[in-house]
């Protein structure tokens, strides 16, 4: 499961003006096809942005890969976000797509002001939803 299955009802759930950011591990392999928007108008209110370069990053290609990095994970997210603000000011949402973001949404949330989704949420939905 992939929480970009949330993109297409987030996308309708604000203003025609506003983005949609999609953070990702590496944002070189968050492809078009991924997103399953076929409305260039869509399309055009998403932003991409991966955490290449960050430490966490780095971290994940070392053998053996080192112990989990929270505050790394933290650094590398909320730095991508703020190139993202930067960039497009209209962001009014964060859809993290990487699995290993969902630890730092309660502090991303914080600092970024923002609604943050991510699968840990989508799961719980879905888990809701079974009687």
């Amino acid at each position: 499961m992939s929480s970009l299955l949330l993109l297409p009802a987030l996308l309708r759930q604000l203003p025609p003006l506003a983005k949609l950011a999609v953070l990702t591990y590496d944002s070189k392999f968050c492809s078009e096809d991924l997103l399953g928007l076929d409305d260039p108008n869509e399309r055009a209110r998403v932003v991409i942005g991966g955490i290449e370069g960050g430490k966490f990053w780095h971290d994940e290609l070392k053998r053996p890969a080192p112990a989990t990095d929270v505050a790394a994970i933290e650094a590398d997210v909320a730095s991508c976000i703020a190139r993202l603000r930067d960039a497009h000011p209209q962001i009014a949402v964060i859809l993290f797509e990487c699995a290993a973001f969902p630890i730092v949404a309660p502090a991303i949330r914080r600092v970024a002001r923002l609604p943050v989704y991510d699968v840990v949420g989508l799961c719980r939905q879905m888990m809701a939803s079974v009687p």
